[in-house]
């Protein structure tokens, strides 16, 4: 738990335990919810012992853990001393970068449609225009500023003396082409010399890869398809005929060949994994570390092989908090380990503040309806967390959630155990939004680890 002094200045962070009993007597008060932090009200950071806590990042695609740790030295079973680590807290940022891309793509289709019907007119947007430097896309930028939302929030309530990241750059022409490129072969790829329908042609023998018919006119098709997400990577076509590519449409390469698994086993054999993950960890490290340089506190990079072979020495399970836990140099060899492993992890979910929107399309882009430019509703606003209590009724009792606010006063409590409608009198306010969504989750914490907690 953090802990803050009368002066809301960071000290050592606490165990929940002692953080009950500091509350139950009166000597500190609820300063946050989530994360749950506490304030003393009878001492000053200046009468405290701080000796500073690590912060250590693994980025991920899709997930980015955190790990906030302390490092003593302690007498190891050599009779020596060795630098052992504990972990404090751990938490999960779960990024919603498909949600956003996703949405661009939805607008971008509505955009092109209105163009090309010539139902209003919009002049296209020139292919030439300027860029700030260090632009990134939307989806991008996202993950990169929600993992320095909740580092800086860390760094406010922990007294961070060091951050720790995970760097790794992939070798995605590599990883492409399933094997380890050298010299020219790695510079101009696997089918230099020609387009990739001949290539691809040459590959699947000119056949149809749904049906295998030859001799006739075939297309290139998308086997995971780009309406849901797919790229249009070489590895991600193979040849169809019209009548196949016709009827498999947008839909799952295995839905389509449910009734063939040998048919479908061959083209996942032969198809490669998509390097869109790739694409974004090597697209977003430099900006993280350069964002993560401006909170203060030094940064040091680390290689993925650092933290694979701290976790595989201490017998962890791969997550991406363990990750972040492991991260950084840990002396293995001469004593130092892993003593601690935090036994509950704080799942943080970007949801975002609402949309920009002031009207809802219909399918071909035009305004259905207009949506209400006012977003507070009887004191509340959607992702505030509260606590209902509910007289009466099925869901008779009381509740913490976030909430979906209504015109009419009957918000929407989402609780761990369901959704129900709650009106506003029965709600008191814990937390105003802040554009995220929190729960828990039990960390897989293995029987060697000495201490958990």
């Amino acid at each position: 738990m953090f802990v803050l002094a009368a002066d809301r200045r960071p000290l050592m962070p606490c165990h929940p335990a002692r953080a009950r009993e500091l509350l139950t007597r009166g000597r500190a008060v609820v300063h946050r919810r989530v994360p749950f932090s506490i304030r003393l009200k009878d001492r000053m950071r200046a009468d405290s012992e701080v000796d500073g806590v690590q912060l250590r990042i693994d980025p991920g695609s899709k997930t980015t853990g955190l790990a906030l740790t302390d490092e003593k030295t302690e007498i190891c079973e050599r009779g020596e001393a060795a630098l052992v680590r504990r972990g404090l807290m751990t938490a999960e940022i779960r990024h919603r970068g498909a949600q956003i891309q996703l949405c661009m793509k939805r607008r971008a289709g509505y955009r092109s449609r209105r163009r090309s019907a010539n139902l209003r007119y919009r002049a296209p947007r020139s292919n030439k225009r300027g860029r700030k430097e260090g632009w990134l896309a939307p989806s991008l930028r996202h993950r990169i500023d929600t993992t320095l939302s909740l580092a800086s929030r860390f760094c406010r309530y922990a007294p961070v003396t060091e951050v720790h990241v995970e760097s790794v750059a992939f070798d995605s022409r590599s990883m492409g082409a399933g094997k380890q490129g050298r010299g020219a072969d790695h510079k101009i790829g696997a089918h230099a010399g020609t387009d990739t329908r001949a290539y691809l042609l040459s590959v699947w023998g000119r056949s149809c890869v749904y049906c295998g018919a030859t001799g006739i006119p075939l297309n290139l098709d998308h086997v995971h398809p780009s309406s849901r997400g797919g790229s249009s990577r070489t590895s991600n076509l193979v040849p169809a005929c019209v009548p196949c590519n016709q009827a498999k449409g947008n839909a799952p390469v295995a839905a389509f060949l449910a009734h063939r698994p040998e048919r479908l086993a061959e083209i996942f054999a032969r198809t490669r994994t998509p390097l869109r993950d790739t694409a974004v960890m090597n697209s977003t490290r430099r900006q993280l570390i350069e964002g993560l340089s401006a909170l203060g506190p030094p940064v040091q990079a680390w290689p993925g092989s650092r933290t694979q072979r701290n976790r595989t020495a201490m017998g962890l399970e791969k997550t991406h908090t363990i990750d972040a836990l492991a991260v950084g140099d840990l002396d293995c060899e001469n004593g130092g380990r892993i003593v601690r492993v935090a036994a509950r992890v704080l799942v943080v979910k970007a949801t975002g503040r609402g949309s920009y929107a002031r009207t809802t399309p219909d399918r071909y882009g035009f305004p259905r309806l207009r949506r209400v430019r006012i977003k507070q509703h009887f004191g509340y606003v959607t992702g505030d967390l509260v606590r209902a209590t509910v007289p009466a009724g099925k869901w008779a009792g009381t509740w913490n959630g976030r909430i979906t606010v209504r015109a009419r006063g009957q918000h929407t409590l989402t609780s761990p155990t369901g959704r129900f409608n709650v009106s506003h009198r029965n709600l008191q306010l814990l937390q105003r939004g802040d554009g995220y969504a929190y729960e828990t989750r039990q960390e897989l914490v293995p029987p060697s680890s000495r201490k958990t907690g």
